[in-house]
């Protein structure tokens, strides 16, 4: 063999694995311009009997905060998550409520939350942020937003011995790349002490609220019966599917709108058009389980669905027939999501003239604080 071809060989081998690491950079940068950016925002509420009215607060404006969370960043994949805490001796010392892009699961399981317990001053402060920042499962990778919020008006125990102390904690959350904000409800001073130091050893802010959460911002519109109205229509169009127990928890999704408050009802639909717009027009609900969104956008073959796993209307039916069904409803449902994206654009109009109009310091309230921040740490 000729030794100038396998000089030419070495050089060109020698090309290569010089050139490698940068072809290889190239086809991450490619993957990473077409990966969806993620959003993850885990909330640490303290759910001892103090923090009753906070609570039942937060329960009205989760859809303002998830919406909050959309608007600032519309391409991003969204998840939040929740860790309740109490203290050693109430019914619980954590409950965990994992990230989710079900916004509508997060929602029905924090409707089931009581403000209950406590007794001594301090909590399970400690606890309940080492759970959120090691338990929960935070979305892996250097281009991640994830933020937490620390909720809750009372110290916590520094003589629990069995405790990851704070300090140790927030420096674990740092390394995690979790920017940990501390929200204080009410004002004692050593509580102030603790959460300004949180917030300061974890890259994000103090935010001081009255004690019941302060004035939450309700603003009614000439919009919210028909979207209400017509949330109803589009959730005619869900069909449930799966085991029993997905069916049921579809079922309670599409009653929400319906049994919510006006103001909450209107919001949580803004929320689901919006997440309707960026799934291509297929979804009503969130999550899965809905048999027409999942098949029409080829997350769920019709054929491989058992019988027994669809309702009964469709188990009577060929898998033409299914298909041909499947396809009307859809099609309905397109004309009635048209509709409610026109109402949701005029019914944020109306809301943000509003809010011009008589404008709130974020601090006067839980839902504005948490909004105003998620906006500017976001973008940040």
């Amino acid at each position: 063999m000729p030794a100038n071809f396998l000089a030419n060989c070495a050089r060109a081998a020698a090309l290569a694995l010089f050139l490698l690491p940068y072809a290889m950079s190239g086809a991450a940068a490619a993957k990473g311009a077409t990966a969806k950016p993620v959003v993850e925002v885990a909330f640490v509420l303290d759910t001892t009997g103090s923090m009753g009215p906070l609570i039942e607060g937060a329960k009205r404006k989760i859809w303002s905060i998830a919406t909050a969370i959309v608007d600032a960043n519309p391409d991003a994949e969204i998840r939040i998550g929740l860790v309740a805490y109490r203290d050693i001796g109430d019914e619980f010392v954590t409950k965990t409520f994992e990230l989710t892009a079900d916004i509508q699961d997060l929602y029905a399981n924090l409707l089931e939350l009581r403000a209950r317990g406590g007794g001594d001053w301090p909590e399970s402060v400690n606890e309940a942020l080492h759970v959120a920042v090691t338990k929960l499962s935070w979305t892996q990778g250097g281009e991640i937003c994830r933020i937490m919020f620390l909720v809750g008006d009372a110290p916590p125990h520094m003589d629990y011995a069995q405790d990851v102390k704070y300090p140790d904690v927030v420096r674990m959350a740092r390394e995690r790349d979790i920017v940990v904000n501390a929200v204080q409800a009410g004002g004692a001073r050593d509580t102030e002490r603790v959460w300004r130091e949180i917030a300061q050893r974890g890259n994000g802010r103090y935010i001081p609220i009255p004690q019941d959460g302060g004035h939450l911002v309700v603003i009614e519109t000439p919009y919210d019966i028909e979207i209400i109205e017509l949330q109803g229509k589009i959730n005619g169009t869900v069909i449930p599917y799966g085991p029993h127990r997905q069916r049921s928890s579809v079922e309670q999704k599409t009653k929400q709108v319906q049994v919510a408050a006006a103001p909450v009802a209107s919001e949580m639909a803004g929320y689901l058009s919006r997440q309707n717009a960026r799934a291509g027009g297929t979804q009503a609900i969130t999550g899965r389980g809905d048999l027409v969104a999942d098949v029409s956008s080829s997350q769920q073959k019709l054929s491989a669905v058992k019988d027994e796993e669809l309702p009964d209307n469709l188990r009577s039916m060929s898998t033409q027939e299914r298909q041909r069904f499947i396809d009307k409803q859809m099609a309905e449902r397109k004309l009635l999501n048209a509709r409610m994206s026109e109402l949701v654009k005029k019914r944020d109009h109306f809301a943000a003239d509003r809010r011009k109009a008589s404008p709130a310091k974020p601090g006067d309230s839980f839902d504005r604080a948490v909004e105003e921040t998620l906006r500017a740490q976001i973008k940040r």
